[in-house]
């Protein structure tokens, strides 16, 4: 079963709210959200040998890329909300 499917409320509650763009980009960041909650509960039954006060070395670098995808994905969801403003280029909805 796809994305689509599975959030097909959320994807079309937000859709409905916020543009298609920017309301898949929403869903996304609460699917990261989601799935950082997951990992950092993990983490804490996989502590690091050297340290037990992180995570272990993989799932350290899972956080990170999370967290750097959903940076990523809140800096476009802000420029489109920029252009929407400025009435520019991606964003508009008609």
């Amino acid at each position: 079963m796809s994305v689509f499917d599975e959030r097909k409320t959320d994807l079309e509650r937000h859709e409905f709210m916020m543009g298609v763009e920017r309301g898949r980009l929403a869903v996304a960041l609460d699917l990261l959200t989601d799935s950082l909650i997951m990992v950092g509960q993990h983490g804490v039954y996989c502590a690091s040998s050297r340290n037990q006060n992180v995570p272990a070395l993989d799932l350290q670098a899972v956080l990170s890329g999370m967290e750097g995808a959903k940076a990523l994905i809140q800096s476009v969801m802000e420029e489109l909300r920029k252009n929407r403003e400025q009435g520019t280029g991606i964003g508009i909805r008609e």
